[in-house]
Order: structure tokens, then sequence, then C-alpha cells
């Protein structure tokens, strides 16, 4: 038999970000309590709303299974004397399994305890179990509140607990358990009394709370979409706010809103970030795209007075898109280039400087890649020209109180000054991508001012101590390193890693910013970068040995990189492949028991050496023109033919050779083939399946 267990946390208000983590705990939690106290469930469900999270267990067996365990004990002669008699070993480990001597087993010259734990019925232990539970949560934040020591999300304001018809008692925080739940905040009338699992969801809805979130979704949706139907229009749904739209209500009802076509005239971008990030609404379009002045926001209840709650949404959003209106004007009374000094007031970094520094910096290092990758003089100009003015939004009006907006107003404000339109472009441009599946820079401006700003973060902040360590990563340095490695494979562009953090620390050492050997730090931003790297080959479909094969030698060339990793890949797929590897792998680990890189004929003693020798400098240059041509597949067959000579070397001579100059001669011929290779991948790291 079995009954479902349904347990009710009620809460003040938790934030929206924080549900779904909490909904992943609760239900690996209960899966793996319940599994240690051998108490078999089924379907386990996590839902909830602002106020309350729910965990709802289906069929939860009545009864804990039964425990067997069996314990070795000592050997047989020290747990029983000649006569047969328990020694005091023998009587004191029967004791402790809660047994009699007379119980033991005797098996392979060893006593073993066997016993059985009958299992408790599981109304007895579910207190304690939903106790650790709620104790085990934890959450990005959390809180303590009256004189309790208990932290938690938010407050806990009541508990419901039921196991069929059953209630559960047990109290945390000063709240006692019961079988009492709460309606919606405004619109329900006193608690709700559930008697068993099944009427709980029925009974909460009765009282305007669509407890299942997932439901609580789809009618969103569904009501959005009905709402466009009505008026043929396009409602913009992004994932991240309906999300969070969900968790701030209990009672979804949608309802549509206007606002005075006057607005219009902002930029969209400013539009839509005031509806979206101040009011949690969501703009409307029409068919070809066109914001229009409607918007659509959820209101926490039911139609009661939908058109207050409207006129109320539409005041508001009126005095917030009036204060925009306020920001755009006074920000264009002035140009972009005219802010500068300003910068000079804004902290970057306490040990990096201001933000004028910062942007000094990001020209010289634009300047310095414009020409590295052979732009035109004009664009030369055109990067130094956006490098100077990519930051002087941060000290507008708009972007002080609509901070995602900068880069935007940037570009909007570059353009009314009648800036080049690529300057203008390249200043939103400079910040791409924000995010892992964002956009990436389009125009040759913004791309090298992309890599400009980014690699002067990531060198400036190493160079100061501020490195991210486990999840910690405040200055978004692995998001802004994965930038840089996927402009440059997009855009294929030559700047290797080297070169980028030379020049960086160039720059950081001449403004006096450099406060660590510049050596250490080349090193760690190197390996970050290898990190990211490690990403990108993985998401090329790279096995893990190739990875590994590929960034143990030199990976500055983000590009060059992949290439060979692609073609070590296709390598693996010849069918000799795994003799080669054999073979070359024995080739590298005796050549790396010598420096020596020179061979000397007259100290040949065996034909195969010299044939080896002949092979290898027959396909040399041919190799090297082919590395140096990235045609690295090619590169690879050339080096495989001498397979057959390489074995035939093996057979034949001794490598460690008694007479120290054959010695190193032999590994000098071993260590010219096994450079040959390193200059593709170290295949010594490579997995033969």
């Amino acid at each position: 038999m079995s009954n479902d267990l349904l347990l009710e946390i009620g809460t003040e208000e938790i934030p929206a970000g924080f549900m779904n983590y909490t909904f992943r705990q609760l239900r690996d939690l209960s899966q793996e309590i319940f599994a240690d106290n051998r108490i078999e469930i089924g379907e386990v469900e996590a839902t909830g709303t602002p106020r309350r999270l729910v965990l709802s267990i289906k069929d939860v067996a009545e009864k804990q299974s039964d425990l067997e365990k069996e314990v070795r004990g000592p050997a047989v002669r020290i747990a029983f004397d000649e006569e047969g008699n328990p020694s005091k070993a023998g009587a004191g480990f029967a004791r402790g399994q809660g047994i009699t001597p007379e119980e033991l087993d005797v098996r392979d010259e060893y006593v073993y305890a066997c016993t059985k734990e009958i299992g408790k019925n599981t109304d007895e232990l579910l207190a304690g179990l939903l106790t650790e539970i709620i104790n085990r949560l934890n959450f990005p934040k959390s809180m303590r509140w009256a004189d309790e020591t208990m932290r938690f999300v938010r407050p806990i304001k009541w508990i419901l607990s039921l196991y069929g018809e059953e209630k559960i008692d047990f109290s945390i925080a000063g709240v006692n358990s019961s079988n009492w739940s709460r309606g919606h905040r405004f619109l329900s009338e006193g608690n709700i009394e559930i008697n068993n699992t099944t009427e709980y969801f029925t009974k909460l809805e009765e009282e305007f709370v669509i407890v299942d979130h997932n439901r609580r979704r789809a009618m969103i949706l569904e009501q959005i979409e009905n709402i466009a139907k009505k008026k043929d229009v396009v409602v913009k749904i992004d994932e991240g706010l309906l999300t969070e739209v969900n968790f701030l209500v209990e009672y979804p009802t949608a309802l549509c809103g206007s606002f005075s076509e006057n607005f219009l005239d902002l930029p969209s971008e400013v539009l839509i970030t005031s509806m979206r990030e101040h009011q949690r609404y969501f703009p409307v379009e029409d068919k070809d795209a066109n914001l229009l002045n409607h918007f659509v926001t959820v209101r926490n209840g039911n139609e009661d007075h939908i058109d207050v709650v409207r006129a109320g949404n539409e005041k508001v959003l009126q005095a917030r898109l009036s204060d925009a209106i306020f920001f755009y004007e006074e920000d264009q009374e002035t140009s972009l280039e005219s802010k500068l000094n300003k910068l000079k007031n804004v902290i970057f970094q306490e040990d990096l400087g201001t933000i004028y520094e910062k942007v000094e910096r990001i020209i010289a290092l634009s300047a310095q890649f414009s020409a590295k990758v052979d732009l035109s003089a004009e664009k030369v100009e055109q990067a130094k020209r956006a490098a100077k003015l990519s930051k002087l939004d941060l000290v507008t009006g708009m972007v002080d109180e609509f901070s995602k907006l900068q880069g935007v107003m940037g570009r909007y404000y570059a353009l009314n000054d009648g800036e080049d339109e690529e300057v203008a472009h390249a200043i939103f441009e400079h910040y791409l991508p924000r995010y892992s599946d964002d956009i990436l820079p389009s125009t040759e401006t913004g791309i090298i001012v992309s890599i400009a700003d980014k690699i002067d973060s990531i060198v400036g902040f190493f160079s100061v101590g501020i490195i991210p360590t486990g999840s910690q990563d405040p200055y978004a340095l692995r998001r802004q390193a994965q930038g840089i490695v996927k402009i440059i494979v997009d855009t294929d562009l030559e700047l290797e890693l080297d070169y980028l953090i030379e020049q960086a620390l160039d720059i950081l050492e001449e403004q006096g910013k450099l406060e660590r050997s510049r050596s250490e730090v080349k090193a760690e931003v190197l390996e970050f970068f290898k990190l990211r790297l490690e990403n990108l080959l993985e998401e090329a479909g790279i096995r893990y040995d190739v990875v590994d094969a590929i960034l143990s030698t030199n990976y500055s060339n983000i590009n060059d990189t992949l290439l060979r990793a692609k073609a070590l890949m296709e390598f693996r797929e010849e069918d000799d492949f795994e003799e080669l590897i054999i073979a070359f792998n024995r080739v590298s680990n005796l050549a790396s028991k010598s420096d020596n890189s020179t061979v000397k004929s007259e100290l040949f003693e065996d034909d195969s050496e010299g044939k080896l020798y002949q092979d290898y400098k027959l396909i040399k240059d041919k190799v090297d023109l082919l590395v140096a041509d990235r045609s690295y597949i090619e590169a690879l067959k050339e080096v495989a033919t001498l397979k057959g000579a390489i074995d035939e070397f093996f057979d034949s001579v001794m490598v460690m050779a008694k007479n120290e100059e054959v010695k190193q001669n032999r590994l000098g011929l071993l260590n010219l083939i096994s450079d040959l290779l390193s200059r593709i991948a170290d295949l010594t790291k490579v997995v033969v399946d």
C-alpha cells in the first residue's frame, strides 16, 4: 500500500529568480533522502508560487524496506578458543552487532554477523524526513527573521504537510505544521483546510491560487495569444521575462494597455527596456515588426476592476517614458565628445584607474590591432574614433537610468552628432557578445574595438591580481574571453593570443598599472584562454583526447588550433591509425629523454638508421610547406609514411646503446621526427580505442 505526500512551505514573496533553482533542489533532495531511508516513492514534482514552495510525491510506500546486513568479523581462531567457546573478541563483536555469539555464522575461516532490520512505518519517519528536506535547502541569498537562528529564502509563515489524509506534525522556525493553507493574498478569505492530498490543488484554485507553475505559464501564454488575435498584433514574448512574470503572480490575468503615440519618437530600445526591465510589460508590434503604442502586462488577480488596473499601469508607464524623453533630449544638447572629461571622474577599477584611462588604452590597442590585420588607413582612424567615443554614453542621463542601454544609446547619440555610420555602429558592437548566444560584431571597426576592450579588461584585471575563481567572476572575464574567441573564429582574424596579451601588457606598463610579474600575468592569461578553447573544441565535436593533444602544443593562433583539431579528428579515421599512434608515441617517449637534435651519418651502425634519416629528409621540406599552408591532414599523412622505417629502426637497433655518442645520435634522429609532429599535436595524449 502507498499514499501520496504533500508538503507546502508558505513564505513571504520569494524572488522570481530563485524559484526554478529551488524546485530542482526539492526534487533532488526528496529523492535522495527517501532513497537513503529505504522508502519507495513514485513521481516527484516540485512547484509553487511567489508565496509557497510545494513538494508533491506520489505513491509513497507505507513502510520502509527491511534491511539485511552481513558484517564480517574476526577470524574463527580469534573469535573462539580451542574448545569452541566465544573469546572476548568474538563475544564483543557479536554484542556490537546486537546478536549472541551463538548466532554468528562461520565460513571462509571468519565469523559473520547476519542481521535483519525490520522497516519502520513511513508515517513515523516523515516528520524527520520533511524537516531534513527543508533544512537542507539553500539559496543564492537567505535571511534570518525575528529571533530565529534558521536561515531561509524568506520568513516561513505556514507549513502544510499531509500523507494521504494524515497530518504530519513537526515544527520549524517556530512554525507548527498543519493541514491548513492560505489562498490569494487579496482575493481569498481566511485559511483553507486541506483534508487530503488529492483536493489540495483544486481547493487552492478556488481561492485564486494556481499552484502549478507550468499550468500558470500556459495560462499566461494563452491569454497573451488571445489578446494578440483580438487586436491583430504581435506580442513580443521574451522567455526570461515570461519566467519572471510567472513567478510574480499566483492567479494570472493578462491585459493590454496603451501609451501616447508621441513616445514612439524614442528609440525602440528605450521603449522596450522601459517596459520590460522596469514594468515587466511585454512590448507589442504590428505584423511588420514596427513597435506600437501598446503593451501587455499580467496582473496578479482576476478580471475584477480590470479597467482600473489598466489605467494604473498606463499612468506608471507614462511617467517612466516621460523621464526617458527628458533624458533623451537633454543628452543630445551636447555632443558625445564633449563629455570626454567626465570619464576622468568615473572609476573603472581602483587599481586600473578611471574609465578615461581605459579609453586611452582601448584607443591604442585598436590602432595596433587595426594595423596588424592590414586595415586601411581610413579604417584605422575609424577604429580609433570609435574607441574614443565607446564609453561616453556611460555619463549620459539615459544610460544612468537604463544601464542595459550602454552602447545602444552611444550609437544613437553618435549618429545624432553626425559621426560616421560605422563608427556609431562600432560603439554598440564593441560590447558584443553580451551573453552566450548573442550576436557578434559585424563591422571591421566594431570587431577591432570589441577585442581591444575585452583584452584590456582581462589582462588588466589579471595584472592587479583579480582572477576568476570557481563560480566567482564579478567582472565577467570568462564571458569576455569567450567573446574574443568567438569573434576571432567567426572572422578568421590573424590575431594571436600572444600578440594580444603582449600589446595589452605594454600599454598597462606604460600607464604604470602593471602590479605583477609580466611573465606570470601572461602565463595565467594564456591558461585562462586555454579553458575557453577547450569549450570551443568540445562544441565543435572534438574528442576529449584530441582536445588535450592539440592544446598541449601552441594554441596562440585560435583558428589554427581549431584547424589542427579537425585535421587530427579526420586523421583518426585512417585504417592504420592505431599502429601509427603506437609507433609515433614510442618515438616521442624516447625523444623526450634527450634535447639533442643533431644527427651524424658517420655514427650510424645499422642500415635502418640511414634509411629512417633519408626518409625523414625526403619529407621534411614537404611537411614544412604543408604545415605553413595549414594543410594538416596532408602533413600528417606525409609523416605517416615514416611508419615502416620507424618500425624497422626499432626492430634493428637498441636506441639506448652503451656508446653515448651512438645513443645521442639515435635520440637526435627521433627528436627530429618528434618535432615534425609537435607543430600539429602531442600524439602521446591521443587515446587509442
